[in-house]
């Protein structure tokens, strides 16, 4: 337990830089917490103590505003960031190494039974206000970019963006795995290929 504890602490100092003690991170911050309370309450759900399981993750999101069902399944190091909004459903299940920013959706569509909610490989990040509904995979390593939606599965070491979220790869060069802004546009760059192709075109027929 303190190793975990360490851990999750540990984490936190390597992704947030406004971070400045172990102290503050222990007792200030929303996204630990959450993620302790949920570790308590996943904990009596898998030893069938459902309703004690459900008033300790309700009690956490009273205190923190993250609602982590305790049914996900989580692995470790898993860091929220700020973390007002923060939802994961029943069926999620979470590799190692994940850091989710405030406002994400990890969520169902209404449609599905059994497996609805996502499953989210290692490494992953997901940025603030996005939703990944539907019981669909995010490859390891993926980078889910700020006010995404995602529908559809995400291979790994890819990046996905927009409304409905496509995937952008970028030459094999992973991109910076905190970084959630500077996520190419896969419309822009689809607009600029179409105008160097007319350009070129153009080119050929004044010659």
């Amino acid at each position: 337990m303190f190793r975990q504890l360490r851990e999750d602490i540990q984490c936190v100092k390597e992704r947030d830089p406004a971070a400045t003690s172990a102290a503050e991170i222990l007792f200030l911050y929303p996204g630990l917490r959450a993620v302790r309370m949920y570790r308590r309450a996943h904990w009596c759900h898998l030893h069938n103590l459902h309703f004690m399981a459900r008033w300790i993750s309700q009690r956490a999101v009273r205190k923190t505003g993250i609602e982590i069902h305790p049914g996900a399944t989580i692995g470790k190091r898993f860091f929220i960031d700020h973390g007002t909004g923060v939802v994961i459903g029943e069926t999620t299940e979470i590799g190692d190494d994940v850091t989710l920013y405030q406002g994400v959706t990890l969520g169902g569509t209404g449609k599905d039974v059994g497996k609805r909610h996502p499953t989210v490989g290692n490494g992953v990040m997901v940025g603030a206000g996005a939703k990944v509904l539907g019981p669909v995979k995010i490859g390891d390593n993926a980078k889910i970019a700020a006010g995404s939606v995602v529908l559809h599965d995400i291979p790994p070491n890819s990046t996905a963006v927009g409304t409905p979220a496509r995937v952008v790869k970028l030459d094999g060069v992973r991109v910076d795995s905190l970084d959630q802004i500077h996520i190419p546009d896969p419309v822009a760059q689809e607009i600029e290929r179409l105008e160097n192709m007319i350009k070129a075109l153009a080119d050929t027929i004044n010659k």
